[in-house]
């Protein structure tokens, strides 16, 4: 069973440092919440994760596989199967989300096998129709230049889509409830759950209960001044929307 294994990971910024010993294990099939106030860490994790280069590792170790990520390009650990699903994706006019995802696959294709001629436009139509199916899509939005005047709703859709037809392990979605409407969030959540089961690991990234009325959780972990706090089950989302984070701040004020 492949599992994320991030051990006393230590991460700056500038010669600030944002995450200061974080540890947390995700195996596969798994589905775990980060939750914390604004400016405590959880989108640095989510980059530092996919290798962005803004992000400075001064410890700690990210095992994936047993492959050392910290070792590898943010293509490399794609193709080992990561996915970041980013709170603001950007537009990319002119490329429709069909030819995005055929290129993301023929490219993922070529790197495992330099002489692969690419997925076959008839085979690569039938695999999107079946996961437009699957996530209840309409066929047109396929035609649709990526994230070009989407609503926040499509574009999340959209990275859903993706993860679909590139089937990653590993899913991590950095706050991706960020300026969805009710609907859309609904929409988005039936996607990740349709997608959710037994090859798939999941780690939300949120800052309110809400999102995961939708995507029920394994496990609830609370961030706080880079290191991870206080952790539970579901109920620990509940208890965090009713009371908020002061009693998890006092809490760990006391044992420091």
């Amino acid at each position: 069973m492949s599992h994320l294994e991030i051990k006393n990971l230590h991460v700056s910024i500038e010669d600030k440092e944002i995450l200061k010993g974080l540890s947390l294990t995700i195996k596969q099939g798994e589905i775990h919440a980060i939750m914390g106030p604004n400016g405590t860490g959880k989108s640095t994790l989510a980059y530092t994760l996919m290798g962005h280069p803004n992000y400075t590792v001064t410890e700690g170790e990210i095992l994936f596989k047993g492959k050392n990520l910290l070792e590898l390009e943010p293509d490399e650990r794609s193709r080992e199967g990561v996915f970041l699903a980013f709170q603001y994706p950007v537009a990319i006019p002119g490329v429709t989300v069909a030819n995005f995802l055929r290129s993301a696959i023929n490219s993922r294709r070529r790197a495992e096998n330099p002489e692969d001629k690419g997925m076959p436009i008839p085979e690569f139509r039938k695999l999107l129709k079946e996961k437009m199916d699957m996530l209840k899509m309409d066929h047109n939005f396929a035609g649709r230049y990526l994230n070009d005047g989407f609503s926040g709703g499509e574009k999340k859709r959209a990275e859903i889509l993706q993860m679909a037809t590139l089937k990653p392990e590993i899913a991590i979605l950095d706050e991706t409830d960020s300026g969805l409407d009710i609907d859309a969030l609904r929409v988005v959540s039936d996607g990740v759950n349709a997608l959710a089961g037994p090859e798939l690991g999941v780690l939300v990234i949120t800052h309110y209960q809400r999102l995961l009325n939708y995507i029920k959780p394994h496990f609830v972990h609370v961030l706080l001044d880079g290191r991870i706090v206080e952790s539970g089950g579901p109920e620990l989302a509940l208890h965090l929307e009713e009371h908020g984070y002061e009693w998890v701040r006092e809490k760990h004020e006391e044992t420091v």
